[in-house]
């Protein structure tokens, strides 16, 4: 299933989060570290200006993302968890 969003609504799907350290220890999941990574499937347009004018988002499709944990709204696409982000809950772009 596609989904297209809307102004500054933003699809990502999360990443898997390490449930084991590099060094062997195992993570309690109760124990996750802010903020959570995922990747942008779908970018909308841009947000509306007080003025009325379209300004694009900073963010594209295909870029990894860092967004706090609870943030958006859940929901599924192909069995799969995804999220739908506004612009500003948005935390950093991650190289």
């Amino acid at each position: 299933m596609k989904i297209k969003t809307i102004l500054d609504k933003i699809c990502v799907k999360p990443s898997e989060v390490d449930k084991q350290t590099a060094s062997g220890l195992y993570i309690p999941e109760t124990s996750n570290e802010l903020p959570i990574k995922g990747i942008v499937v779908s970018v909308g347009t841009g947000r509306i200006s007080r003025d009325g004018n379209i300004v694009p988002l900073n963010i594209n499709k295909g870029d990894t993302v860092m967004y706090p944990q609870g943030a958006g709204h859940s929901i599924k696409l192909d069995d799969e968890e995804h999220l739908i982000l506004t612009e500003d809950q948005i935390l950093a772009i991650v190289d």
